[in-house]
């Protein structure tokens, strides 16, 4: 099922022409009313008279979250703060958040996409969709109310927290999409089963999960512990929150970017060179209809790469491959680069364990070190120290076949790791220097 077919399916040649009208209008736009691009654009030696192809995207500098931070709170704002409608920040952990402001018509647009994306996942009209997305300065919980609203679903407003009462509201509102964290989806599983909440009798068929990183492994625990179709969402508060790509229910192969609003870019995260369709790097987005804070080549420091080849939903929006992880998130211990996605995939193929972790990394004098906790399941801590000491040596050695990188691993017993109502906190850096 497709939400707007007009949009959704245009020819490529169509959908390209369309982009560059839209990229022309937008660099013309912030050269005229954002001092911060000017300046940039100057410095570059680039006209938006000198923009005429999709190639010349590549002439403009990039946009960094560093460049919000230092413009905070409006220095980025294209329109009069009179015509903002809405203002939204980042959850950031440290330093002043980014901000972003939404016209009337910002706001418009992010519903259409949503309602996309929504669509894309399998829900419809007649669904009731549980929004335990946080509500308030983070993006997600009303991006998502707003789709939900807009495709005619009944969207129960429920935001993070309270995990029982979101299990008693799905049992007697009978919830059929969920949409929070993938993280915390599984924290509702688990304290499902430990109130004898039998799942299978809730009404849930789809989840529509994203804000973190997470693995086909995690995804596969997801499915299993909640009996339902999980759908990965791809979004982020600078561009405009959620509903920037997803999953269609169709494939589950990769996520369509709305090619239309966002024109989605590949380059090397260390030399910023565009590299080729389907090679991996990291992800970079330029907005082409925002009004209240458009950005040019934003970079994500997400890592994924685009898949070139047409999807059989019929959809022409280019797909990107769901997230590795993070550009920023990557950790270098000894040389080696590692990202808690892929440890995570490691950790879900074990017997044993629970898919609740965290990456501890350290520096002994001159070495990195890391530290995997993990916990497992009641039957296995019940059992004899020999079965544990097992269990880490093998998990130890899986990491190391996988992953090339020697580390400690300590397991802990059930319920020790916090859980988090959000995004999980996967990695503790330890390291000062």
């Amino acid at each position: 099922m497709i939400w707007n077919d007009e949009f959704e399916t245009l020819p490529r040649e169509a959908l390209e022409a369309l982009q560059l009208k839209r990229l022309r209008q937008v660099v013309e736009k912030v050269y005229a009313t954002v001092p911060f691009y000017q300046r940039k654009l100057n410095q570059a030696g680039v006209t938006p008279a000198q923009i005429k192809s999709l190639d010349d995207l590549r002439r403009i500098p990039f946009t960094l979250k560093q460049d919000m931070r230092d413009s905070y709170p409006y220095g980025l704002f294209a329109v009069p703060l009179e015509q903002i409608v809405r203002i939204h920040a980042s959850s950031g952990t440290t330093g002043k958040p980014t901000v972003v402001g939404y016209t009337r018509r910002d706001i418009d647009n992010w519903s259409e996409m949503m309602a996309r994306s929504l669509t894309a996942a399998g829900a419809h009209k007649g669904d009731v969709i549980h929004n335990a997305y946080g509500y308030g300065l983070f993006t997600g919980g009303l991006g998502a109310h707003y789709g939900a609203e807009r495709i005619g679903a009944s969207v129960i407003p429920m935001s993070g927290g309270n995990t029982r009462k979101q299990l008693m509201i799905m049992q007697d509102f009978g919830s059929t999409v969920l949409t929070c964290t993938p993280s915390y989806s599984l924290f509702l599983a688990e304290v499902a089963a430990e109130e004898g909440i039998d799942i299978k009798k809730l009404k849930l068929k789809v989840g529509v999960f994203g804000a973190e990183p997470w693995s086909e492994t995690m995804r596969a625990e997801i499915e299993q512990k909640l009996h339902l179709k999980a759908i990965d969402i791809y979004g982020l508060s600078e561009i405009m929150g959620p509903g920037v790509g997803i999953e269609c229910i169709e494939a589950q192969k990769g996520l369509h970017v709305w090619e239309d609003h966002f024109i989605p870019e590949i380059i090397h995260p260390d030399t910023g060179e565009v590299l080729p369709l389907g090679e991996p790097g990291e992800l970079v987005i330029t907005t082409i209809t925002k009004e209240g804070i458009p950005l040019l080549r934003y970079r994500t420091r997400d890592i994924t790469r685009i898949i070139p080849e047409p999807c059989i939903c019929g959809r022409t929006h280019m797909r990107i491959e769901r997230l590795s992880g993070r550009s920023d998130d990557m950790l270098i211990i000894r040389g080696v680069n590692v990202f808690p996605s892929q440890i995570e995939s490691v950790l879900f193929n074990i017997k044993g364990v629970e898919p609740h972790y965290q990456l501890i990394v350290d520096r002994d004098g001159t070495l990195d070190t890391l530290e995997v906790r993990v916990e497992v399941n009641e039957q296995t801590f019940s059992d004899e120290i020999k079965v544990l000491q097992t269990l880490s040596k093998k998990i130890r050695h899986a990491i190391k076949e996988m992953l090339g990188v020697t580390c400690q691993v300590r397991l802990v017993e059930p319920k020790t790791i916090a859980r988090s109502e959000g995004k999980a906190q996967r990695v503790i850096d330890n390291r000062t220097s």
